[in-house]
């Protein structure tokens, strides 16, 4: 059970290991695009194109649906990047069901821990796959594996890293179940150095930056959401215009802002654009206006006059 293209690999490596994968459950259909035109999931995409039985439901207790399920009669349920699922659903192989989750669980519950990760400035990530229980992410842990999260990594590079890491987990899960051979550890046993940080679902305005932090915090903030869903703020220029752009790649600068306001905007016009925070300045390197493509800032600056009588917001 899944959809977005990080559910594919492990399905891919269930596929291609020879595992007897006797359907596959995704989200429906739906319009995107300016065109509204019909878009088939990452995950349909990959079923269709290897012949597997799919199912598409709306609602996940439809009566339809829980019938065409227990027809399929599988022995074990995974889930990877899919929405809560009732007990009726999680309860039903005789295996259970086991949940690929992009956190070192029990941190980061939630629909975006790849996000909250970079956002809070750790410097270590991971995958966990865990049996489903009633309480969301809570589930006792069956496997964990672990990775670096570097400076110049954003949620786009750990993203991969995890989904490849990830399908390997899958793999090795679904042979520790089969064989008998899997030890589980209660969640609430897991040690912690830190309180617990949830990753809740990320929404537009959660993305907007927040100039009157540190630089640090704003850089951390920045490549944690890049390359979606996306930092943004807004350009204020003297007249007026308001231009709101996406931020997906900075650095920390030691440009001299004291006695400057946070938002206080430095720029040659030509090569660079500083902005001030409330302690320290970023630099931003790659930029996109409204109805534009991705820049760097370089390029970005050659078609658009900004001047340090811009406010940026």
């Amino acid at each position: 059970m899944g959809t977005p293209e990080f559910a594919v690999e492990s399905l891919k490596h269930l596929v291609e290991g020879g595992y007897n994968v006797v359907g596959v459950i995704t989200m429906p259909d739906k319009p995107a695009g300016r065109g509204h035109k019909i878009q088939f999931s990452a995950v349909k995409e990959y079923a269709l194109s290897q012949g597997l039985p799919l199912l598409q439901p709306e609602k996940l207790k439809d009566e339809t649906f829980l019938s065409e399920l227990r027809a399929l009669n599988a022995d074990l349920q995974i889930v990877v990047a899919f929405r809560m699922l009732p007990e009726v659903v999680w309860d039903m192989p005789r295996l259970g069901t086991f949940n690929l989750h992009a956190s070192l669980l029990p941190q980061y519950r939630g629909a975006a821990p790849i996000n909250w990760a970079i956002i809070n400035g750790d410097r270590e990530t991971g995958a966990t796959t865990f049996f489903l229980t009633h309480e969301i992410d809570t589930g006792k842990i069956i496997m964990q594996k672990r990775i670096p999260i570097g400076q110049n990594d954003n949620a786009g590079t750990i993203h991969d890293r995890l989904m490849v890491m990830g399908a390997v987990m899958v793999t090795e899960t679904v042979d520790a179940i089969l064989e008998d051979r899997i030890v589980l550890t209660d969640q609430t046993s897991v040690h912690t150095e830190t309180p617990l940080k949830p990753a809740p679902k990320i929404f537009k305005e959660t993305c907007r930056i927040e100039w009157n932090k540190n630089a640090k915090d704003i850089f951390n903030f920045i490549r944690g959401l890049s390359p979606y869903p996306a930092a943004w703020c807004e350009w204020e220029a003297p007249d007026g215009t308001m231009y709101t752009v996406k931020v997906f790649d900075s650095e920390i600068v030691d440009t001299d802002t004291e006695n400057k306001n946070a938002g206080t905007l430095y720029t040659d016009g030509k090569k660079y654009i500083e902005i001030a925070c409330g302690q320290g300045a970023i630099r931003l390197k790659t930029l996109q206006l409204p109805g534009k493509k991705r820049l760097p800032v370089e390029d970005l600056l050659r078609g658009f006059p900004l001047s340090e009588d811009f406010i940026c917001r």
